[in-house]
């Protein structure tokens, strides 16, 4: 049985590493506001404001096998790892593929250029979420030298995904109203690359229990965004009919690419630069053991998870209306 403290643990991905922590038989402590969501049941829940001076003052002094950090802005990383560190013989930092200079070179490796570090003192804003995550890459490695597993997760997908971006497809599939608008990319081929949480979960807390140490792509394999779409509609049992849409009409009928409102969800911006966004090399991972359901059970997952949930408008994606509106263009 090993100690853990979970730095976070109330929302989606901290929650998971925490059950599944408990799930294998370990002594689990997660320290958060407890803001964002609720502690883990079984796991020691420490309430602290990591930007107060006596942070740590609950979790100080105690013995850890294994700290797993999720914060992504700086200040709590130093702060963090000055404190706990010398009681940790393992630290594991959660980080992003977001933290590299470019996405323009599909099967790009860890030792890619990173986005210029924010400084510790520096404010902390969406727009520079990638250079905040390095600059708690830094602050790690500075205080821990090689001694820290810097996990970088490309899209993390799976049921109560809370981005939507990995759950538009198949509960907009499981619907069942149809036609179902779908991207064609046709001449310009995207690709995407999830990784679901419950495995991205088992690796960190595997690699980090057995000292791992320095950068890892944790992504999910490679796939034509074609296939992940059909997975999808498989997955949810579809057999309508569908409508391609161009993604060349997406600029002037205001459809966002990627997440968010009226957007089609995993589908990247087009230019060289995003070649190899969702195109990272995951030999590094595979390698230490990462191991990756197929994305069809991950579909499934959440279809059984999901679709009986309120069908309002999506976390991402098109609502009912906005579809319809597309369609209407299409003809």
């Amino acid at each position: 049985m090993a100690k853990i403290l979970i730095l976070g643990g109330t929302q989606w991905l901290g929650g998971t590493l925490a059950r599944q922590a408990l799930d294998g038989g370990h002594a689990v402590t997660c320290l958060a506001r407890g803001a964002s969501g609720a502690f883990p049941e079984g796991a020691r829940s420490v309430v602290a404001d990591r930007d107060a001076a006596d942070a740590y003052a609950g979790v100080a002094g105690e013995r850890w096998d294994l700290v797993v950090e999720l914060t992504r802005f700086p200040a709590h990383a130093r702060a963090a790892v000055e404190a706990l560190s010398p009681a940790a013989e393992h630290w594991v930092f959660v980080s992003s593929c977001s933290v590299y200079a470019s996405h323009a070179r599909p099967g790009a490796a860890e030792s890619d250029l990173l986005l210029p570090a924010l400084e510790s003192d520096a404010p902390y804003s969406d727009e520079k979420y990638g250079e905040a995550k390095v600059g708690c890459e830094w602050l790690t490695v500075a205080s821990r030298g090689n001694a820290v597993l810097l996990v970088r997760p490309g899209l993390i997908g799976g049921p109560g995904d809370p981005s939507g971006r990995s759950t538009y497809w198949p509960l907009r599939f499981a619907a069942g109203r149809g036609p179902v608008l779908v991207p064609s990319d046709t001449g310009d081929q995207r690709y995407v690359q999830i990784v679901d949480v419950r495995d991205l979960a088992a690796f960190i807390l595997e690699a980090g229990l057995a000292g791992r140490s320095g950068p890892v792509n944790a992504v999910g394999a490679e796939m034509p965004l074609g296939d992940v779409l059909a997975s999808a509609a498989s997955a949810a049992g579809y057999d309508g009919a569908t409508v391609p849409y161009p993604l060349a009409a997406m600029a002037d009928d205001g459809v966002a690419p990627w997440a968010g409102p009226r957007s089609l969800p995993l589908v990247l911006p087009a230019g060289e630069e995003y070649a190899g966004f969702a195109r990272r090399s995951d030999q590094r991972a595979v390698r230490w053991g990462l191991v990756r359901r197929p994305l069809a059970a991950t579909f499934a997952d959440i279809v059984g998870h999901e679709a009986a949930l309120d069908d309002g408008a999506p976390r991402a994606g098109l609502t009912a209306a906005e579809e319809r509106e597309l369609l209407a263009k299409r003809g």
